[in-house]
């Protein structure tokens, strides 16, 4: 009796070779390996799945908060001094580390579904230690400059949960063919029932996902309330310097029904109109008073302030990468601003029948008109001439001596302060109020309008609250909104929830059988019957036969060393005799 090794015929695998050569540098076939992956290596696996969790984090951040990317780049100049895009540096390595991470992903789930042994390159194994300790560097330092920007992870899940469940449950199911590949072994050990289980707990949690989904737009058609009113935060400052009136005049070209605006007292009582507590941004005081540049605004008088341009910052800086869409004559007319009066602003806004929201920054105590400042400011009301009803008034100080104007608070407060203090409306972040709490207070009369909206699918999910006004730096992109981005009823959502669901589990226990089945399959068959079936089926010149080598062994019954073979290399086949057999 004779005992040999299967025939092993060799193929070209260009595909396989592509995955293991990029993902493992093993381009030859001897390189390759079809056993089980080391500790060290599924160790590697696991440091690239986390990677890659936290890179999609990451890139998931940036993409919502382009909303706050203005935001971002002046909490970083508050802190150096010096205004620049921030977000470049941040944004080109984190699309790079994504595409790089997330390739390397999808060839290793190529080599455990064509069950080849797991050998990250070590190059590729600096490139993930890198990516992984840039992101959270990254991450760190966003959480010590602009850590309340977190919040706006949770208010983007009010718009993309539905989509991101259908995602993450098409995910969740095509890995199931790896697992169930893995599960179904003969040789079932504890941490292939581990592996089992939590799969199972993974998809289950995907399962019933949309029963915590808080989302304003699942709602029905006719309960929508009127588009929100769009104010002009500082004008259109995307399209020009802000505050300024041509920022001002671009706004309500926009479609803005409202002006909001930073009120600073000068020295001498005249209310401008600056964000900054100084002037070095935003005008040229380095260049016209180089010793005072680092003052305090309201420490300069009007006349001082009114010969400073306001202009020539924005076409150096171009903090929005938009002046190359401006003409030459808007160029030349942005290059001549000076900084705007409050008086100036409420005209222009009482000539196009809007209103104003005035946030105004107290002087310090050392200023001259530190207890007289609101007086100014009224002052300032009457003179330009507009209703007092279209201004409302958001400082919490001197309430009572402000009469006739409309009250507001730019903070989030209880029903009863809201009518001890005879507040009528909420400023408020829009992170800083859910959709409940602006339901709340529609109910009770209290218009809420919410700051810092300019991106369109947070304008979708304002107006499905129920908001009746939004202030934004960009109006002139919000006007392209005329009705919410998606609006689904919800005995839409849930035929579709519960429609994907079972789609996915009958795929899942569709593909657990397949497996079982084919695994079943290839037990019934020894290897030597499944190559020689596959050498008949070809022809000989798909065939190419690198390396037969036959291990004869005596068994029980013994074998002489009369034994004769014969060797067929152009059929493919190995006929072996012995003596003692008979013919």
């Amino acid at each position: 009796m004779v005992k040999h090794q299967p025939l092993q015929v060799y193929e070209k695998q260009l595909f396989v070779s592509f995955v293991t050569g990029i993902y493992g540098c093993r381009w030859k076939r001897y390189q390759r390996s079809q056993e089980d992956s080391s500790r060290w290596e599924c160790t590697w696996f696991i440091i690239l799945c986390s990677s890659f969790l936290l890179v999609l984090f990451w890139a998931y951040f940036w993409l919502v908060a382009q909303n706050d990317f203005n935001e971002f780049n002046w909490s970083v100049y508050n802190r150096s001094g010096a205004w620049s895009d921030e977000t470049i540096p941040i944004l080109a390595p984190t699309t790079v580390g994504f595409s790089y991470i997330t390739f390397l992903m999808i060839l290793a789930l190529f080599h455990i579904s064509l069950g080849q042994q797991l050998n990250l390159y070590w190059v590729h194994k600096i490139g993930v230690l890198a990516t992984l300790f840039t992101t959270i560097s990254g991450v760190v330092s966003v959480d010590d400059i602009w850590g309340d920007e977190w919040d706006i992870l949770l208010v983007s899940l009010q718009s993309t949960a539905p989509f991101l469940h259908i995602g993450a449950l098409a995910t969740v199911t095509a890995i199931s063919w790896l697992v169930a590949g893995y599960v179904v072994r003969r040789d079932r050990s504890n941490f292939q029932v581990t592996v089992l289980v939590i799969y199972f707990i993974i998809l289950l949690a995907v399962y019933l996902a949309p029963l915590t989904f808080s989302c304003p737009c699942i709602m029905d058609r006719h309960t929508l309330r009127p588009r929100p009113d769009i104010i002009g935060r500082r004008g259109a400052p995307m399209m020009a310097p802000e505050n300024t009136i041509v920022s001002f005049n671009r706004a309500l070209q926009n479609g803005a029904s409202s002006l909001e605006a930073d009120v600073t007292i000068s020295v001498d009582g005249v209310p401008f109109l600056m964000r900054d507590r100084t002037l070095r941004r935003t005008t040229d005081v380095g260049k016209v008073f180089p010793a005072r540049q680092f003052e305090d605004a309201s420490l300069f008088n009007w006349t001082e302030i009114h010969s400073l341009n306001a202009g020539q910052w924005f076409l150096k800086s171009d903090p929005y990468w938009t002046v190359e869409t401006l003409t030459a004559r808007d160029r030349l007319r942005i290059g001549n601003q000076t900084v705007c009066s409050l008086v100036d602003m409420l005209r222009l806004a009482a000539r196009a029948n809007g209103s104003a929201l005035l946030n105004i920054r107290r002087p310090p105590p050392e200023h001259p008109r530190h207890r007289s400042w609101f007086m100014d400011t009224l002052w300032a009301v009457q003179k330009a001439g507009i209703s007092p009803k279209r201004v409302t008034w958001t400082p919490d100080t001197d309430r009572g001596r402000v009469r006739g104007l409309p009250q507001s608070a730019n903070e989030k407060l209880s029903l009863e302060e809201i009518r001890q203090r005879g507040i009528t409306s909420l400023t408020l972040h829009y992170s800083k109020a859910s959709h409940t709490d602006i339901q709340e207070y529609l109910a009770h009369n209290v218009s809420v309008t919410m700051s810092a909206v300019n991106a369109p699918w947070l304008y979708s999910v304002l107006w499905c609250s129920g908001v009746s006004s939004v202030s934004s730096d960009a109006p002139q992109v919000l006007r392209k909104v005329p009705y919410p981005i998606w609006l689904m009823s919800r005995s839409a959502y849930r035929f579709i929830w519960l429609t994907s669901d079972l789609v996915s589990i009958a795929l899942v226990i569709g593909i657990f059988c397949f497996q079982k089945w084919k695994m079943s399959g290839m037990q019934n068959y020894n290897p030597e019957q499944i190559v020689l079936s596959a050498v008949a089926n070809r022809t000989d010149r798909d065939l190419k036969v690198m390396k037969e080598k036959l291990i004869f062994s005596e068994l029980n019954n013994g074998l002489s060393s009369t034994e004769d073979i014969s060797l067929f290399p152009e059929n493919g086949y190995a006929i072996y005799s012995h003596g003692g057999l008979g013919d």
